[in-house]
């Protein structure tokens, strides 16, 4: 697929921003097409880095959607350009938050799932600074708007993040406790977050903190899975994981025998 662009800006602002994202690798559903995913990869990778993993796992119903960020400088690397979902400069709670480039990013994710067929499931999961993109996504399907206040188009069957941290999270449970409609929301939107205990990139107390503070927010439907001994990558006993859980929580066929 071509590279594409996204405009972000809002009715009360002059300044638009635009993006261009990378290359986008899609992995055709080898069975029944049930449920359509975007999946984010880390900071400085690729989208096709995950395309190749992704095609090997045993879950034939599924089409995965893995986009490339936009080539971007970086505060966390002083500024230097690669390829990043939104400019980061600290991986904390007390950070500021790049809502450009986080809108943009989510922007784009809801935009790869509007065009699949209506009997489709959708998802976005992602690793590292892909997976806080997609809790990103998932707070904006839950109040219903980016940060922008535009709308979000896109409902959300499910999320998945591997290594990640929580954007915006200092004014999310006040957000979500000002609506009924979010809270429902929330309460229903089944996500799995999965973290190493020796992760030395984006430490574990970060993914535990924000577990907690989704928890606390009000999405009830949430699985916290720890790993002893594994850094900031991914494992088979954690891709089993996520094959497991996206069957039961999507209603999937089952797996198939490829490795």
């Amino acid at each position: 697929m071509s590279n594409t662009t996204t405009t972000v800006g809002s009715s009360s602002r002059s300044t638009v921003k635009t993006f261009e994202f990378g290359r986008t690798h899609v992995v055709r559903p080898r069975g029944q097409h049930q449920a359509t995913i975007v999946w984010l990869h880390g900071l400085g990778d690729k989208g096709s880095s995950w395309s190749q993993l992704l095609e090997t796992l045993p879950l034939p119903n599924i089409k995965w959607i893995c986009p490339t960020a936009p080539t971007r400088p970086v505060a966390i690397f002083g500024g230097f350009p690669c390829t990043a979902w939104f400019d980061v400069g600290d991986i904390s709670e007390n950070a500021p938050d790049d809502l450009e480039g986080l809108d943009a990013s989510a922007a784009h994710v809801a935009n790869l799932l509007s065009t699949e067929p209506a009997d489709i499931k959708l998802g976005v999961g992602g690793f590292s600074m892909g997976a806080a993109t997609a809790l990103y996504s998932a707070t904006c399907r839950v109040l219903g708007q980016y940060g922008n206040g535009n709308r979000y188009p896109v409902n959300l069957n499910a999320v998945v993040g591997l290594s990640g941290w929580l954007p915006c999270a200092r004014s999310l449970r006040s957000r979500i406790e000002g609506s009924h409609e979010a809270a429902r929301n929330a309460a229903s939107l089944p996500i799995l977050l999965c973290h190493g205990l020796c992760d030395d990139v984006v430490a574990y107390n970060h993914g535990e903190k924000s577990a907690q503070t989704l928890i606390s927010a009000g999405f009830r439907n949430l699985t916290f899975k720890t790993y002893n001994g594994l850094g900031h990558y991914t494992i088979p006993e954690e891709t089993d994981e996520v094959c497991n859980w996206l069957t039961t929580r999507l209603g999937l066929e089952g797996h198939d025998n490829k490795r």
